[in-house]
């Protein structure tokens, strides 16, 4: 058996072999602890991004899934969270396009201004354009939620905006929007492509057309007056939702719609007339809001039939309401401007438009104005002078006339009778005084309607006017009054006082005594200064220079008539005259005098029962 021996080396190393595992006991400790606790954070980390992996897994899954349930195969179309602006622009139009609705949410014209001397937009997120449709599956989807791919192309001149809204390489809507280099005209296409299988023919579908009206102008109230919606049907008739107040209605065969803003207008003209219309507008005028934005709500619906595909074309007009700008495009919609009905707008048209255009082509807009007021003075001048002679002859009969009343003033039908007597044998008519003010009549309610829609005069200054389709305000009164208005407008308070020298004039040469129990017309003719005073304050300085100037050439006519032309004198002696030549009744006269006397004796035979 071998004797162990004790060896040195051995014992050297198994010291050291200690020494080394001490050393590493000592030193591993705190490497461990962060080695544990890097663990613990990496095995954090990664069960936080596995769990936020799976949850975004899961959500998409989930997504997928409901969009799947709520859209069917367009569910695509609603994935993206993000809409693409496109801006385009021609001459005449600065245009804003959303990716989402492949519609326009911008457009405002670049040769015009506000009554802030602003951008003029008529289009800045107040439109919505919608075709809504029915799936084969029973969904009912909206295209202005949708979400378009745009491409933008230019074809001989023109830019081509064509959005594309695909449910697959082979299914797909497209938006087309075609800009004309230098035209307030938009041509716009909606079309399909290999949709007749997921879409539901047996249902109907829709077009709406939703806008709010920008305020424009000074007076928010006045131009209200002329925001409306237009539109043309059946044979090119023109018809009109109410100003004033909300309204509805519904039509056929209509051929335009217009958002009409006062002097602007949004247009759309389809290729083929729509067959149904169902029209809304709603009044949103304030008057306690003072820097109001909006003063009307359109809106319209309009039924399509399915046909499998899609396949509509239309022209979108986005541009001022002047006559001869509407008129270039030969497309029936200069008639959405309101230049009165009947003979007033054929007066208007033919008449009024053309010389004023060409006035104001070589001369400032407010002497246009009084120029165009001389000659339509002028021309009715021998209307006029017609007027002044029957209230001349009437006067110098009114002491025969006052004696028959005094005779006959228990006896009205042969007081009647003896009057009418008197005005034969002299030769006086007392309706020819009333037949010139009828024929004035519509030329003085065509100007009235001409002014208002007069383009032209938008913007453009005379002396103190510094808008002449706008009031022409000299004092801020810093408060409101009722029906006047919180300022005061200085060519109304002249046509006032013009109308009042007039009225005085006129009411001088009256001679047809009051009849019992009717109105005082005296008084009835002083209250229109008042009313002018009064309600023409808010309205366009234009229309108020053409009544002052119209009324101080007629005070002035007639004074030329008096002293000049009308001798009182030869026109007495020529009724003494007449009076003594026997007078052929007409047979008018005849049975009017017989049935005078037919009734003064009925009259008698009741007095004697």
């Amino acid at each position: 058996m071998e004797n162990k021996k004790f060896d040195p080396w051995q014992f050297v190393g198994f010291f050291l072999i200690a020494l080394i595992l001490t050393w590493m006991l000592n030193n591993q400790q705190p490497i461990e602890e962060v080695a544990l606790d890097t663990t613990k954070q990496t095995e954090a980390s990664t069960n936080s991004a596995s769990e936020g992996y799976l949850g975004i897994v899961l959500n998409d899954s989930l997504q997928d899934q409901q969009m799947k349930a709520a859209y069917g195969s367009f569910s695509n179309l609603f994935q993206v969270n993000k809409s693409v602006d496109l801006a385009l622009e021609n001459e005449k139009l600065s245009i804003v396009f959303s990716s989402k609705g492949a519609q326009i949410s911008n457009l405002f014209l670049k040769e015009f201004n506000n009554y802030k001397r602003d951008t003029l937009y008529l289009v800045k997120e107040n439109q919505n354009f919608n075709y809504s449709f029915s799936t084969s599956d029973g969904r009912i989807l909206n295209t202005v939620d949708f979400y378009f791919t745009p491409k933008v192309t230019n074809r001989n001149g023109n830019q081509i905006l064509t959005f594309t809204a695909s449910v697959s390489s082979s299914q797909f809507i497209v938006f087309e929007y075609k800009i004309n280099a230098d035209s307030y005209i938009i041509d716009f296409s909606i079309r399909s492509e290999g949709m007749s299988r997921l879409m539901n023919t047996r249902e109907q579908q829709n077009i709406s057309w939703d806008l709010k009206a920008f305020r424009n102008s000074k007076s928010i109230e006045y131009e209200n007056r002329y925001h409306e919606l237009t539109y043309s049907f059946d044979d090119n008739k023109i018809d009109y939702l109410s100003v004033s107040s909300s309204d509805e209605e519904e039509n056929s065969d209509v051929h335009w719609i217009a958002f009409k803003q006062h002097f602007f207008n949004s247009i759309l003209i389809p290729e083929k007339s729509f067959d149904s219309v169902r029209f809304t507008s709603e009044n949103l005028l304030d008057s306690d809001i003072v820097d109001q934005q909006f003063t009307k709500k359109y809106h319209a619906e309009i039924p399509v039939i399915a046909t499998g595909e899609i396949f509509q074309n239309f022209q979108w007009y986005f541009g001022p309401t002047e006559y001869k700008t509407l008129a270039r495009y030969n497309l029936g919609i200069e008639e959405s401007i309101d230049f009165g009905w009947g003979i007033f707008g054929w007066i208007n048209k033919y008449i009024f438009v053309p010389t004023f255009n060409f006035l104001s082509s070589f001369l400032p807009y407010g002497i246009a104005i009084i120029i165009m007021t001389v000659l339509v003075r002028l021309v009715m001048s021998p209307v006029t002078y017609k007027s002044y002679v029957s209230q001349i002859k009437m006067k110098v009969l009114k002491p025969e006339v006052d004696v028959i009343s005094e005779k006959y003033k228990d006896d009205s039908v042969k007081r009647q009778q003896e009057t009418m007597a008197l005005y034969s044998k002299a030769g006086a008519n007392p309706m020819s005084g009333c037949l010139p003010a009828l024929i004035q009549l519509p030329v003085f309610y065509a100007l009235f309607s001409f002014f208002p829609v007069a383009f032209a005069l938008r913007q453009k200054s005379f002396l103190w006017a510094d808008d002449l389709s706008s009031y022409d305000s000299v004092l801020e009164l810093g408060f409101n009054i009722p029906f006047y208005g919180d300022h005061i407008s200085l060519f109304p308070i002249l046509a006032s006082v013009a109308i009042f020298f007039y009225t005085m004039m006129t009411a001088g040469q009256q001679s047809t005594p009051q009849q019992p129990g009717m109105p005082n017309m005296k008084v009835i003719m002083y209250i229109m200064p008042f009313m002018m005073l009064v309600f023409f304050n808010n309205y366009a300085s234009g229309l108020s220079l053409y009544y002052f100037v119209s009324n101080v050439l007629t005070i002035i006519l007639m004074l030329v008539i008096k002293n000049f032309i009308v001798d009182d004198e030869k026109i007495f002696a020529k009724i003494e005259e007449n009076k003594k030549k026997p007078k052929k009744k007409s047979g008018f006269s005849a049975r009017l005098q017989q049935a005078m006397e037919q009734a003064e004796q009925q009259k008698k035979a009741r007095g004697k029962r």
